[in-house]
């Protein structure tokens, strides 16, 4: 299969939300909404990828950064686009945005109990840092629940 991968744009979100919510391992929230995420893509262009094979969504990255750090979220791939390449493919566009923007950091955000999700990023040359931990607070109340 050969993919076309391209800048994400918001005439993508339709189909990168409901593959994100088919997705296992990934968390959708109050911040993903067509409204934040227009926003977010607008303060991160050209960072953002989707993929696509014969005109279908085979997977999509969120990326961005805050002028220091890079930022990955998201990460989904297609069942039927999977074990080709095309996760890494899309991780390597956006470290290369990144890079390109003088980031020299990137970092992600998995669920403690994705376990594919930790074996990719680690066969992929990403270390847990043990010193670190996640601290979140809320800052309107939500309805959103995980979903996947």
């Amino acid at each position: 299969m050969r993919h076309q991968i391209e800048p994400m744009s918001i005439d993508d979100y339709d189909e990168v939300f409901a593959l994100w919510q088919s997705a296992e391992g990934v968390g959708l929230g109050e911040s993903d909404t067509r409204r934040a995420m227009a926003g977010y893509l607008k303060r991160n262009p050209g960072m953002s990828f989707v993929a696509r094979c014969a005109g279908e969504l085979a997977g999509a990255v969120l990326c961005g950064d805050d002028g220091r750090r890079g930022y990955l979220h998201h990460l989904a791939v297609a069942p039927r686009h999977r074990r080709n390449g095309l996760g890494r493919k899309l991780v390597a566009r956006c470290l290369a945005a990144l890079r390109r923007r003088g980031i020299l950091k990137c970092n992600i955000f998995l669920y403690a109990d994705n376990v594919t999700g930790k074996r990719f990023w680690k066969k992929n040359g990403w270390t847990k840092r043990p010193d670190i931990l996640l601290m979140q607070t809320s800052l309107a109340p939500s309805g959103w629940k995980r979903c996947c």
